[in-house]
C-alpha cells in the first residue's frame, strides 16, 4: 500500500488519461444523441455570432464551451432560414440544417467533425471532475481513499456513456461538486479570498444548469446550521442566543457577498452570449412557452419588462431560462417504464433505474458503507452518555463542525434525490448525476476511516486485499461491457442487451449507434457480394438477401440519409407494412407496441412477431420481413 501511496500521482494520471482516451475513441465511434442536435448549434450561434434564441432552457457556460473548438472549422450556419430569422427557439430544425447532411456529397457540414470537436470540452470538464473527487476524498480521508473513489468514477460505464455528449449532465455534476468544496472552505473560513471563490464557482454552477438554482436554498440553510453550531468561544461575555444572533448574521452577511459575486459573474457571461439577440426574440419565447396560469403571467411580464435594455437584456435571458425550466419539469415528458407508457412521473422510476444501471459493486458498497455509517452514529451517541437537551445539542454541534462534509453531503444526496423522485421529468438516470461524485467520495471515506478502526495490522491488511479485489473487479467492468456504455444495465437485470425491457430514452436508446448501423449494413453487403473484410461478421449471408433499402425509424441527432445514402428510406409506426429491411430505435418500438392502439390505427404490433436478426450497437433493432404480412 505504500507503493500506491508513493505513486499515487501517476496512478490518477494513469486512471484519468485512460479515462480521456476512452471518450476520444467511444465519442468518434458513435452519432449525434438527440439532445446534441439542440445544444451543438445553439453552442456555435452563442460563441461565434453572440445569440441566445436557441435552447434558452439551459445556461451557456457548457455550449460556450463546446462551440469554442468549432470557431477553428470551416462552418456554415443557416442564419438566413426562416427558422433563424422568424422562427421560436426552432433548435431541432437548425440542428438539422447545422449538423446533419441529406447525404454525404452535398456541400455542408460534416457532421463527425462537428460533433467530436464539440464533444472535446465535455470530456476535458469530465476529467477535471475526477481529478477534483481525487483531492476532495484525499483531502478527507486519504491518498488510498482517493484512489479508490477516482476508480469508482472513472470506471463507471454510466460515467463514460454520458462524459463526452454535448449535453449538460457530466457539466452540473462538476460544477455542483466544485461548488460545494470551495462552500464548505467559506464556511471553515470566511474570509475575503474564500467569499470570493465561493460566489465563482457558485456562479459557474449556476452557468452550467438551471438546477443549481436548489444551492441557494441548501447553502443558505447550512450557513445558519454552521453558525448556530459553533461553540462560544471562552471570554465572550455576549450571551449566548445574542452571540448565536450575531454569528447567523456576519455569516450571512458574507454568504450574501458570495450570492452578490455570483449574480455578477451570471451577467458577465450572459452579456457576450445575448449582445447581438434581439430583445424580441425573448419577448416571442416568452409567449409561445409559458401558459395564462400559474407561474406563466408572471413570467411573460418580468420578460416584457427587461428585454429591451442591453444591460438588463443578460439577467432578462437568465430568468426566461429559470422560468422554462419549471414550465417543462410541469409539464413532463413521455416515457417508456416497466412495460407502461406515459407522461406523468412515477416515484418509482429514479430508485428502480438507480437499481438497475448501476454497478453491482458500486450497489454492494452504497449499501455496506450506509449500514455502517448508521452503525457509527448509533455507537457514537451511546457512548457520548448525553443526559440532557443541552448535552445533546453541544454533541451535535461539535459533530456538525467537525464533519460538515458528511453532513452537507448526505443531505444534498437526499435533497436531491427527493426532488428528482417527486419532479414530472422521468427521462433518464443522467438526471441523477448530481450526486454521483458525492456518493463516491462518502463510500471512499467511510470504507478507509473503516479499515483504520480496525485494531490490528493482519485484519487490515486483509481488508485493504479485498478492497483492491473490489477495485480489480470495478476496472473490469467496462472492459467486459465495451462498447455498450450508455445502455449499460448491470448484471442481475440481463445486462446491455436486455435493459431496453425495462426502460429507454437516455437510459439505453439516444441515437448513439447510426454509425453502427451503417457499418451493419456495409459489411452485410460486402459478405453477400464475397468481398469481405477481415472485421466483417457474415453469419447472416447465407439466409438473407442484400440490403438494398432499408426503413429506418429512427430516434437521434444524426441523419441516416447522411450515413445510409440512397439505401435509406424514411420509416414510421403509422406506415404500411412492407416486405425487407427494418432498422427501428428500440425506443420508439417499445413506446409503440406498449401504448394503447385505437382499432384501425397502423403499429408495430405486427413487427413485433418478428424476431430482430441483429442489432446496431445496442439500440437499433434490425429486422428482415420476407413477405408482406397479411393484415390482421
Amino acid at each position: 500500500m505504500d507503493f500506491l501511496k508513493e505513486h499515487a500521482s501517476k496512478l490518477v494520471a494513469a486512471i484519468l488519461l485512460v479515462f480521456f482516451g476512452l471518450n476520444l475513441f467511444i465519442s468518434f465511434q458513435e452519432s449525434t444523441t438527440m439532445d446534441e442536435k439542440a445544444h451543438i448549434p445553439s453552442a456555435y450561434s452563442y460563441v461565434r455570432y453572440g445569440d441566445m434564441r436557441l435552447n434558452p432552457e439551459h445556461p451557456p457556460l457548457l455550449k460556450d464551451l463546446a462551440g469554442l473548438p468549432l470557431l477553428f472549422l470551416d462552418l456554415e450556419f443557416p442564419l438566413q432560414s426562416k427558422e433563424w430569422q422568424e422562427g421560436v427557439n426552432e433548435q431541432w430544425v437548425l440542428g438539422d440544417k447545422f449538423i446533419n447532411c441529406s447525404a454525404p456529397s452535398e456541400a455542408c457540414n460534416d457532421p463527425n467533425a462537428v460533433t467530436f470537436w464539440s464533444r472535446l470540452p465535455i470530456i476535458i470538464i469530465a476529467v477535471l471532475l475526477g481529478l477534483m473527487l481525487f483531492l476532495w476524498t484525499k483531502e478527507l480521508a486519504g491518498t488510498l481513499a482517493g484512489l479508490f473513489a477516482l476508480i469508482l468514477y472513472a470506471f463507471d460505464p454510466n460515467i463514460i456513456a454520458h462524459s463526452h455528449y454535448v449535453t449538460t449532465d457530466i457539466g452540473i455534476a462538476a460544477f455542483l461538486f466544485f461548488s460545494f468544496y470551495f462552500f464548505v472552505r467559506f464556511l471553515q473560513n470566511p474570509s475575503a479570498k474564500n467569499i470570493f471563490w465561493s460566489g465563482i464557482f457558485l456562479g459557474l454552477a449556476q452557468l452550467a444548469k438551471f438546477s443549481a438554482v436548489l444551492l441557494f436554498p441548501i447553502f443558505g440553510l447550512f450557513v445558519i446550521l454552521y453558525a448556530l453550531s459553533k461553540a462560544k468561544p471562552a471570554g465572550v461575555t455576549l450571551a449566548t442566543p445574542l452571540w448565536k444572533i450575531k454569528e447567523i448574521f456576519l455569516l450571512g452577511l458574507k454568504f450574501i457577498g458570495s450570492v452578490v459575486i455570483c449574480f455578477a459573474l451570471i451577467w458577465l457571461l450572459y452579456y457576450p452570449n445575448t449582445m447581438n439577440m434581439p430583445g424580441e426574440k425573448l419577448v416571442e419565447v416568452a409567449h409561445v412557452m409559458f401558459p395564462d396560469k400559474g407561474l406563466g403571467p408572471f413570467a411573460k411580464d418580468f420578460i416584457e419588462a427587461t428585454h429591451a435594455h442591453p444591460l438588463i437584456k443578460p439577467y432578462s435571458e437568465y430568468f426566461l431560462g429559470v422560468f422554462m425550466v419549471f414550465a417543462r419539469v410541469a409539464g413532463g415528458n413521455t416515457y417508456y417504464f416497466l412495460g407502461n407508457v406515459s407522461n406523468h412521473a412515477s416515484p418509482w422510476y429514479f430508485p428502480v433505474v438507480f437499481l438497475l444501471k448501476e454497478t453491482l459493486p458500486f450497489l454492494f458498497l452504497l449499501v455496506a458503507t450506509s449500514l455502517y455509517a448508521f452503525y457509527r452514529i448509533g455507537k457514537s451517541f451511546r457512548e457520548a452518555h448525553l443526559r440532557s437537551p443541552k448535552d445533546f445539542f453541544a454533541f451535535l454541534g461539535r459533530s456538525f463542525q467537525s464533519r460538515i462534509v458528511q453532513y452537507l453531503s448526505v443531505f444534498f444526496v437526499l435533497f436531491y434525490s427527493y426532488v428528482s423522485i417527486t419532479g414530472n421529468l422521468n427521462i433518464g438516470f443522467r438526471h441523477l448525476f448530481p450526486i454521483l461524485p458525492f456518493l463516491y467520495m462518502l463510500i471512499g471515506k467511510t470504507l478507509f476511516d473503516m479499515i483504520r478502526r480496525q485494531k490490528d495490522a493482519f485484519t487490515q491488511k486483509v481488508s485493504l486485499i479485498i478492497l483492491g479485489i473490489f477495485s480489480l473487479i470495478i476496472m473490469a467492468i467496462p472492459i467486459l461491457t465495451y462498447p455498450s456504455y450508455l445502455s449499460y444495465f448491470n448484471g442481475a437485470f440481463g445486462g446491455h442487451e436486455t435493459g431496453y425491457r425495462y426502460v429507454t430514452d437516455s437510459n439505453y436508446d439516444w441515437g448513439q449507434d447510426v454509425k453502427r448501423l451503417k457499418v451493419f449494413v456495409d459489411s452485410h453487403n460486402r459478405c453477400k457480394s464475397g468481398m469481405t473484410f477481415s472485421g466483417d461478421d457474415c453469419t447472416l449471408a447465407g439466409t438473407l438477401p442484400p440490403i438494398d433499402r432499408i426503413r429506418v425509424d429512427y430516434f437521434g441527432g444524426s441523419s441516416p440519409a447522411y450515413y445510409l445514402g440512397d439505401k435509406f428510406v424514411s420509416w414510421h409506426s403509422y406506415s404500411p407494412p412492407e416486405a425487407g429491411w427494418y432498422a427501428i430505435s428500440i425506443g420508439f418500438f417499445q413506446e409503440n407496441i406498449h401504448t394503447e392502439a385505437k382499432p384501425g390505427d397502423l403499429n408495430y404490433r405486427w413487427l413485433a412477431k418478428y424476431a430482430p436478426v441483429a442489432r446496431a450497437g445496442d439500440s437499433i433493432f434490425i429486422f428482415y420481413v420476407p413477405e408482406v404480412p397479411e393484415s390482421e
